[in-house]
């Protein structure tokens, strides 16, 4: 009869050698980024929510409050491209 020795990993040193071998500036980046896009994400969400905000109050003004919320919502998804993009 033939036995075969098992041999079992720790899951906690596996992840550590996995995570020494990853160079810090690559994670730090990623982080960064990650950031930078959650920020860009709720900075449109929080546009939209004044925008419609505003519209309900005064819905004669909708088009000129359209076009500032437009124009805000672009500035903020550029920031957060540039966030991905510079992030390094």
């Amino acid at each position: 009869m033939r036995t075969t020795a098992t041999t079992t990993t720790n899951p906690s040193t596996t992840m550590i050698d996995i995570i020494a071998q990853v160079p810090a500036p690559a994670v730090w980046g990623n982080i960064a980024s990650g950031l930078g896009l959650l920020g860009a994400g709720i900075g449109v969400g929080m546009i939209g929510n004044k925008a419609a905000e505003a519209v309900g109050r005064n819905p004669g003004a909708a088009t000129k409050i359209l076009v500032q919320a437009i124009i805000g919502m672009a500035l903020a998804e550029g920031l957060g491209i540039l966030a991905l993009l510079f992030a390094k």
